[in-house]
């Protein structure tokens, strides 16, 4: 049973009008900017220390513990259909795991569609990564990812692994986009029930962001690329969310390939559910993707 918590948040999306957004196409993109933070404040990632840099059109916010206790530090990407983000909801998140865990975290807000497009937002990915490793070995970089910052980190694993470039630790992944055309014939009934998301602005962000790639490129879809050596795995994934369908075909394609992945399961939860604010649920969530982090 969902705890009251939900019920509230749900409240809050639905008045906020954000399924009534991704309803639309072309999706208003400039509307949805307007809860962007990408020069956050100390309330935002709750009195922790940080700097940013800037690689090449990538901001990147270091973000410390107050207490180093771990030799692990985090590659956070977050999501916002290409388009917006970071908002406060990721700051928080990440601040709440940095203060969990004693890691560092580094929070890539990189550059967004529709002026850019997927080829050079993949690029600057490449390169935070190679900048990370400057500092620190690959065995000790967890990546964290939540929707579409989730598909980037996949996409970087991916390339990784083609490259013969070193692979870190592992990945996070908080409701990611596998399929950026959406074509799951299983995604349909969920729409319904979805609160936040609706497939036509979806694809429209992504339409946008791919440029001249076809929606299904594994430039943009990871479901289209290799999952052989991938990285192990753990995934959130939400049973009202429309992206659902598509993430458990990546869980299937992960186990033919013998990988390790393992799955939480949110009953009756929306898209990126670990990280609304005040809800039961996410609180457990975020305490377990802390555990996560922390294991040696």
């Amino acid at each position: 049973m969902k705890h009251i918590t939900y019920y509230i948040v749900a409240l809050v999306i639905r008045l906020k009008g954000v399924k009534k957004i991704f309803s639309n196409a072309p999706i208003d993109y400039l509307e949805l900017r307007k809860e962007d933070v990408h020069h956050p404040k100390s309330r935002d990632v709750l009195g922790l220390k940080f700097k940013t840099i800037q690689i090449e059109k990538s901001l990147i916010t270091e973000i410390m513990p107050s207490e180093n206790r771990s030799e692990h530090v985090i590659l956070f990407c977050h999501g916002g259909a290409s388009i917006y983000g970071p908002s406060d909801i990721h700051w928080n998140s990440i601040a709440k795991i940095v203060k969990g865990t004693g890691s560092n975290a580094y929070l890539v807000d990189y550059p967004k569609a529709p002026e850019h497009h997927i080829t050079e937002i993949n690029l600057n990915i490449d390169a935070v990564y190679d900048h990370l490793l400057h500092k620190h070995e690959a065995k000790n970089v967890i990546l964290l990812g939540d929707s579409m910052g989730g598909t980037l980190l996949i996409l970087l694993i991916q390339r990784l692994i083609t490259n013969g470039k070193p692979l870190p630790k592992n990945i996070i992944l908080l409701s990611p986009v596998l399929d950026s055309s959406l074509s799951n014939s299983a995604i349909k009934e969920i729409d319904k029930k979805d609160i936040m998301l609706s497939k036509v602005g979806v694809v429209s962000a992504k339409t946008m962001c791919a440029g001249k790639l076809n929606l299904q490129s594994s430039e943009i879809s990871p479901l289209y690329g290799s999952f052989k050596k991938f990285i192990p795995t753990y995934i959130f994934i939400g049973e009202n969310d429309i992206m659902r369908p598509d993430e458990e075909l990546f869980v299937e394609k992960l186990k033919a390939e013998n990988r390790s992945v393992e799955v939480f399961f949110g009953k009756g939860m929306p898209h990126i559910w670990a990280f609304l604010p005040i809800m039961k649920e996410a609180a457990l969530a975020l305490k377990l993707m802390t555990d996560i982090i922390s294991r040696k």
